[in-house]
């Protein structure tokens, strides 16, 4: 059977996500977070539920050190036959880090490093793994977009700079606000995703890339770091009603887990490489991202200095992404 791996698939839009694949698509799982305490009842309960192969993967995608580890866990699962043919690779964890800026443990600014780092390196230690016509995903966000109402309500991208957002507020530079951190990260989720579609399909691969818009959904925990108030307000009708009239888009749990279920499995979407889809308000729409995500020339330099950042080593480098 074919195997789905997915960062943060054991809560939110990556657990509906997983509900879908193991039920619709009848895929096995491999559930990817920082706390094994909390998936392995997850995993239990979607194992009982759907009869499916379902394994947990301990990775903290703003570690280096924890993806490298997490990377050879299921190569050894692979090897071994405890997982089954790789067929999806979901980078759907992340986050908004807001208030005092933060560093991870290799000294990277939080929300680079867990949005965009660990995800970039996990893909790099597993593409080599992932099966013909397989595919890899990229949970971005409409806020990279700052010509829509979804990038002009959170904060306005800036440049994909990965050196300068890995050491934003560095030698006494001025921070960038939460927001900016976020949609900026979401920036580089697409730049990334489309910048591997383009080194595939050199390489003939016949692996996909594509990058996929959830939508607007307070229930997530996106703003969990926001005061308690503005959670709860923006979970009330009201606020989705207010929303909805400025034009921002708007998904939901079950839609939006349901749609990259679809992305990561439907046969429809075998030739979607280096597209971007969105989630909004039931249908699932392929649409144009921001004009900077399209721009060759700054993915290509986001993706070298990500290999710098992240300090690829001889031998990690996956060979059809060079």
């Amino acid at each position: 059977m074919a195997t789905a791996l997915i960062t943060g698939g054991h809560a939110g839009i990556g657990l509906e996500c997983a509900r879908q694949l193991a039920s619709r698509w009848k895929y096995n799982l491999v559930l990817a977070g920082r706390n094994p305490d909390h998936m392995e009842p997850v995993a239990e309960q979607l194992r009982k539920r759907y009869k499916v192969k379902v394994s947990t993967l301990k990775l903290d995608t703003s570690s280096l050190e924890s993806v490298r580890n997490a990377a050879s866990h299921f190569r050894k699962l692979l090897d071994t036959g405890q997982v089954d043919t790789f067929q999806a690779l979901l980078c759907n964890a992340g986050g908004r880090h807001d208030g005092a800026l933060t560093y991870s443990a290799d000294g990277y600014e939080t929300t680079f490093a867990t949005n965009c780092l660990g995800h970039f390196l996990l893909v790099e230690l597993l593409e080599s793994r992932i099966a013909a016509n397989g595919r890899i995903l990229f949970t971005a966000s409409g806020t990279h977009d700052p010509d829509t109402p979804d990038g002009k309500m959170v904060g306005k991208v800036v440049e994909p700079n990965a050196v300068a957002l890995a050491n934003d507020g560095r030698n006494g530079g001025k921070a960038l606000s939460g927001g900016v951190r976020y949609t900026t990260s979401k920036l580089c989720t697409v730049l990334y995703a489309y910048e591997i579609d383009r080194r595939l399909r050199r390489a003939d691969s016949s692996v996909a890339s594509i990058a996929f818009d959830p939508g607007s959904i307070p229930e997530t925990g996106f703003l969990r770091g926001m005061p308690k108030p503005v959670q709860w307000l923006a979970k009330t009708a009201l606020m989705k009603f207010v929303m909805k009239r400025v034009g921002i888009t708007q998904g939901s749990l079950g839609f939006s887990g349901a749609s990259l279920a679809r992305l990561a499995a439907d046969a429809a979407y075998a030739n979607a490489s280096g597209k971007y889809f969105q989630s909004s308000a039931g249908r699932l729409i392929e649409r144009h991202s921001s004009k900077m995500s399209y721009d060759e020339g700054r993915a290509g330099k986001l993706w070298n200095d990500s290999k710098q950042l992240v300090r690829l080593q001889p031998g990690e480098e996956a060979p059809k992404l060079r």
